[in-house]
């Protein structure tokens, strides 16, 4: 597919490296140098150029391209970008659109400018914390088949009444359905088999319904009930769109931020929300404003390392009974955090922006009608968990999972039936039409359901 990818940040570097592999990508940007540094890095076309000018996407070529992404650090020059490359001819754009004035917009960009897809980064991230809120113990938590399933992040700690439980002895030992689909154990990244034997330290990663893993974790004597309240540091959009999300909760939250200028603007926004100007590295403020009895702390400062030492203090301060969330932008500091685990969990706008945009790369790459509703991208990457909505005429329906010839590296982590049922598969449970199916790979990039057979 022919792919054009307007701005060479940290979001369309991200795509670059995903999409260069089956695609025919070109990069536009104004900088010269990041255009040079793409193209000996990765099999990609380069220009130079503003990627809302006409001449220059026809430069490109266009209008002999499937997809327009546009990812510049301006929401206007996003838009306009897409309404040129739709008059060019490109038949799908999306567009990153951050401005929370232009939310109330977007039904009508997408119908009147002819928008395919518009991604608010600050919205989507805002809405990743709040699932980790709802499930404190997980690290990390992906919702699939609109909620019936979730996928959770753990890290097993020492003396784990799971370390050294092999996994068929599993369900025997808890009583719990749920299935550990990938394990990222140092720098192996492992799809395991019922003899995997589990280990303290390992990151594991398991589906379940909502309530099985609730069991799961009181099993483990770990389960931490949703949060009632948060200390956000950072009165920034991921601020205003979580706070949004937290009081829809029935949440109480406090803000801290040193600028007194964007803590009026956050307070007459959100006149539920307690706003405190100050210093959120401060131990004393944090005591006074009762870290120690709140349930979670929220680290969103444009600063990256700020956020890190900031949640491993607040940590330290609530005795560890503190849900913490950091926001990580940088690669290194990301990849840092999360091979150390210095912090509870770590969320990525760029990361988060990236997954949307995949998603909907690999739903238009299907054959058929049985295309990624839901990608979630794991363990840095290196794996992948997909959901598939099951039509009609896939071939393999109704026949009994252990009848079928499935690739390596590839695992059925889930089937959410019509009705709602769950069903943690075994090898006779069978595939049908209006399932949705869950389906975790290390290794490839499945875009249809019939990818996973060999």
């Amino acid at each position: 597919m022919r792919i054009i990818i307007v701005g060479a940040g940290k979001v369309g570097l991200a795509l670059t490296q995903q999409l260069s592999i089956d695609n025919d990508v070109t990069v536009i940007d104004e900088n010269g140098q990041l255009i040079d540094n793409i193209i000996n890095v990765y099999d990609v076309m380069g220009v130079c150029g503003n990627g809302a000018s006409y001449e220059v996407q026809k430069e490109a070529d266009a209008a002999k391209a499937e997809l327009l992404i546009a990812t510049a650090s301006s929401d206007e020059i996003n838009i306009v970008t897409c309404l040129v490359a739709k008059k060019l001819g490109v038949k799908h754009t999306i567009a990153r659109i951050r401005n929370p004035e232009y939310e109330a917009q977007l039904r009508f960009m997408r119908e009147e400018l002819g928008l395919s897809m518009a991604i608010n980064p600050e919205k989507a991230t805002a809405r990743e914390i709040a699932r980790v809120l709802r499930f404190p113990a997980a690290m990390k938590l992906e919702s699939f088949s609109k909620g019936r399933l979730e996928l959770v992040e753990y890290r097993l700690p020492e003396n784990s009444a799971l370390n050294g439980m092999q996994l068929s002895d599993l369900y025997r030992n808890t009583q719990v359905r749920v299935l550990i689909c990938a394990v990222a154990r140092k720098d192996e990244t492992i799809i395991p088999s019922g003899d995997f034997v589990l280990r303290s330290g390992d990151k594991i990663y398991l589906t379940a319904s909502p309530e099985q893993l609730s069991k799961f974790f009181q099993h483990l004597f770990v389960f931490r009930s949703r949060a009632s309240s948060a200390i956000i540091v950072g009165a920034s959009r991921i601020c205003y769109y979580l706070t949004q999300e937290l009081l829809r909760m029935g949440m109480s939250v406090k803000i801290i931020d040193r600028d007194e200028r964007r803590c009026v603007q956050m307070s007459e926004r959100l006149p539920k929300a307690l706003v405190i100007v100050g210093d959120g590295t401060d131990s004393e403020l944090l005591h006074e404003e009762g870290i120690e009895s709140t349930d979670a702390f929220v680290a969103i400062t444009g600063i990256d390392e700020a956020n890190i030492l900031m949640s491993m203090s607040a940590a330290r301060l609530s005795g560890d009974c503190c849900k913490v969330v950091a926001k990580v932008n940088r690669r290194t500091l990301l990849d840092l955090v999360s091979a150390e685990g210095m912090l509870d969990s770590v969320v990525s706008a760029g990361a988060v922006t990236t997954e949307l945009i995949l998603q909907y790369v690999r739903a238009m790459q299907s054959a058929s009608g049985s295309k990624v509703k839901t990608l979630h991208r794991l363990v840095d990457g290196a794996v992948e968990a997909l959901e598939f909505h099951v039509t009609k005429d896939v071939s393999f329906v109704g026949v009994p999972l252990k009848d079928l010839d499935l690739r390596p590296g590839v695992l059925l982590a889930g089937i959410v039936r019509p009705n709602g049922a769950i069903i943690i598969p075994s090898g006779s449970d069978a595939i049908h039409p209006n399932d949705d199916v869950i389906v975790v790979t290390t290794g490839m990039a499945l875009q249809d359901i019939h990818d996973i057979l060999k």
